[in-house]
């Protein structure tokens, strides 16, 4: 599926570790000739990080896509009765996120871009970046994953010796997994093996 004209939302959350390579997919994303707009949450706009500055990534994300970022609860919530997108993808998606997406809190400016794109029965599209997936969240992805119209980047463990809960999104594959949820897909697998990087030798 072409994504030329596609009104696209990319949501950040605060797993700022995923940011440089979701900088990536924004740029895939537009020179497909793809319309984006982007979503910070509360903790991904105010917080600095050894991964850079949180003004730097807002700006950037400005740059590529063109388009202003949307930063409060109040100017994210008419993505709803608007309709702005076709798609939101909420990449990275924390745990904290994920928990309070399966349980109905809306309390950031991504929380309530989601609530209002889910109102139109739009696909919206996780890519899950959490220490805690085999853990106390395993049961809010399965709830997900079981939700109308939500899909998932396909993700894999990325240190399973270290971190043996933790799992990431596989970034790389977020053009495909658009493509594929806009048709109603879910790209498969789902859960592939440990990153290549990430296995013993």
């Amino acid at each position: 599926m072409s994504l030329s004209g596609k009104k696209i939302g990319i949501a950040f959350t605060g797993s700022f570790c995923t940011f440089h390579k979701i900088f990536t997919q924004l740029e895939q994303l537009v020179n497909e000739g793809a319309e984006v707009n982007t979503i910070f949450s509360d903790s991904s706009q105010k917080i600095d990080s050894r991964f850079g500055k949180a003004e730097e990534f807002i700006k950037k994300a400005e740059e590529i896509t063109g388009n202003p970022a949307i930063l409060k609860i109040e100017t994210a919530e008419p993505i709803g009765p608007r309709k702005l997108f076709d798609i939101l993808a909420i990449i990275p998606c924390t745990g904290n996120t994920l928990a309070k997406l399966a349980t109905g809190i809306t309390d950031t400016p991504v929380l309530m871009a989601a609530k209002a794109h889910l109102r139109n029965e739009r696909p919206l599209l996780i890519a899950l970046s959490t220490n805690d997936a085999l853990g106390m969240n395993m049961k809010n992805i399965g709830y997900l994953m079981n939700a109308k119209n939500i899909y998932f980047v396909p993700f894999g463990q990325d240190n399973p010796q270290a971190k043996p809960n933790s799992m990431i999104a596989h970034t790389e594959k977020l053009v495909p997994s658009i493509a594929g949820a806009l048709e109603g897909k879910q790209l498969q697998p789902i859960i592939s093996s440990p990153f290549e990087d990430q296995k013993p030798k």
